[in-house]
């Protein structure tokens, strides 16, 4: 005989599940855990303005990165002197006409001079400063940054204990500011000749009433305010180039995205910044006269 096969006990039943909460009940744990697409823009705008102050606190840190910083301005100076001396000639030449032809209809022509010089010095120069620095310059700087990012140099910078950050940014934005303000005073020089030119052979104007005006409604502050914007547009074009190209994203491909996006943002930024510049301006400093 045989023996009887033993009985396996039966086993206790599975305890339920907790119920879940009124917040976990509506979406699965990968929609939990996912982040927010509507963050993503407050996220990165928070990792650029962390950058700039990171690159304001490292310019007055030691060793200062001299050699690197007169490379970047040469670079900055030779791709950004021509062109803007021939954008600033049809710039000034432009405002000259459509102010001149204004006038006449209001039979103020002998403002001429004063209306079209102060649109030139305090909005057409900063602004065609900060296009050809964001566009050439600042493109120019996100593609080598990025580069060295996809090549993993930076890392290797890190792991040695090189500051990316004040190795190679911190000289690359002060070069961009310092040839803006430069690049600022000549334009604005180039395109008062410009309008003055057009207005006086064109438009059958005088010389001596386009240079009265111009210093009856011109007045100091209006080439303070000038270099300031260049000064601040440097600067933005300088970060924002900088924080793309260390931020690419799908290697090769990535650096020239990051590259248009970098203009993209810089003339958005500009813009804006001038807007708000000009309104702080206009309000704090009263016309010449009044």
């Amino acid at each position: 005989m045989t023996a009887p096969m033993p009985v396996r006990p039966p086993e206790p039943p599975e305890k339920p599940p907790p119920p879940a909460g009124p917040d976990k009940a509506a979406r699965p744990a990968s929609a939990a855990r996912r982040p927010s697409r509507l963050l993503a823009p407050l996220r990165e705008t928070g990792k650029l303005f962390a950058l700039a102050v990171a690159v304001a606190r490292a310019v007055f840190r030691r060793p200062f990165q001299v050699r690197e910083f007169i490379e970047q301005f040469w670079f900055v100076a030779s791709v950004t002197i021509l062109p803007a001396a021939l954008v600033s000639i049809p710039f000034g030449a432009v405002i000259a006409l459509q102010v001149g032809s204004l006038t006449q209809q209001l039979g103020a022509q002998s403002f001429t001079g004063g209306a079209s010089v102060l649109a030139v010095i305090q909005q057409a120069s900063p602004l065609i400063v900060a296009l050809l620095i964001s566009g050439a310059a600042g493109s120019a700087i996100c593609a080598d940054l990025g580069s060295r990012k996809i090549r993993e140099e930076l890392d290797a910078m890190e792991v040695m204990g090189v500051s990316p950050i004040q190795r190679l940014v911190v000289p690359r934005v002060l070069a961009t500011m310092l040839v803006a303000v430069l690049l600022n005073g000549l334009i604005s020089v180039v395109g008062t000749l410009g309008g003055y030119f057009f207005n006086v052979i064109m438009q059958d104007g005088t010389p001596g009433a386009y240079l009265a005006s111009f210093s009856a409604l011109a007045q100091l502050p209006d080439l303070y305010i000038s270099e300031f914007k260049a000064l601040i547009f440097g600067f933005i074009a300088g970060i924002v180039a900088a924080y793309r190209g260390l931020n690419p994203r799908g290697g090769p491909k990535g650096v020239g995205d990051a590259v248009n996006q970098s203009v993209v943002i810089t003339f958005m930024l500009l813009f804006f910044v001038n807007m708000v510049l000009t309104t702080i301006y206009l309000q704090i400093v009263p016309a010449k006269g009044s």
